[in-house]
């Protein structure tokens, strides 16, 4: 796939602190869909560090790297996913990060000051012993947890998303219905997103909204700022508006 290029220019600003890391090989398995807690196979440490240059001719995989912490993460972990070849399988990863650290109780255990550093690790251990994620992604929160940068996660994941898109020209659109719809109506709408984006791909997630009546809408665009509204909520709100206009008395 072709990455967008972004040059990394020196600037007389100060610059931002960029997080690099070492992956390990890369390791071929299948994962689970369910994120299971058993085992407690502990993995060698990923070096870190941590450097304030800026590398002349290009940013991490061609993409320019937020501004913020969460930001150069999310970069690292996409440059090492890029480089190893498992930026997809990364993705798939990132999203199941994302759904269990959407559990409060997950991601206050994570968090507090009160639980200590091995036992977060112990954890951490035996979500990787289940095979739910690669070892280097369980590797890539370890790192957060040491620096007691966990608390980030869901801003490192919505990041990460931006970096993936940039590196495989996707557009990114949420589909919010009443329903789940089904899979060759997605299909459909991701063609007619990909037409109206001329992106190179495009990724669908979706949401459940009961109070659309029937229908659905669909976000796209930066940041989800565009909007196609197709639910019956909107044609009563449409009627509604029409019919207060009409109550308006006519002078003769």
């Amino acid at each position: 796939m072709v990455a967008t290029v972004a040059a990394c220019t020196a600037t007389a600003a100060p610059q931002k602190a960029l997080v690099t890391f070492q992956t390990l090989p890369r390791c071929t398995f299948v994962s689970p869909v369910n994120l299971s807690f058993s085992g407690g196979l502990r993995l060698p440490k990923l070096t870190t560090k941590i450097t304030n240059k800026c590398r002349r001719g290009g940013g991490y995989s061609g993409v320019k790297m937020a501004d913020s912490a969460a930001g150069s993460y999310a970069s690292a972990l996409a440059e090492a996913a890029s480089s190893n070849g498992t930026l997809e399988a990364t993705a798939a990863d990132v999203e199941k990060v994302d759904k269990l650290f959407s559990d409060r109780s997950v991601f206050n255990f994570f968090v507090s000051p009160i639980v200590s550093l091995e036992q977060k690790r112990e954890l951490i251990d035996d979500i990787t012993s289940s095979g739910s994620l690669q070892p280097y992604v369980c590797n890539f929160l370890n790192i957060l947890i040491e620096r007691k940068r966990i608390d980030l996660i869901k801003d490192i994941v919505k990041e990460f998303e931006i970096v993936y898109n940039k590196l495989t020209e996707t557009e990114m659109a949420i589909v919010t219905s009443v329903v789940q719809l089904e899979k060759q109506h997605l299909a459909q709408i991701a063609k007619q997103v990909q037409k109206l984006t001329r992106a190179r791909n495009v990724r669908i997630k979706t949401a459940i909204d009961e109070s659309l009546v029937a229908g659905f809408t669909i976000r796209y665009g930066n940041a989800q700022s565009k909007l196609i509204d197709m639910s019956v909520k909107k044609q009563l709100e449409e009627i509604a508006a029409q019919l207060e206009i009409g109550d308006i008395p006519i002078p003769v």
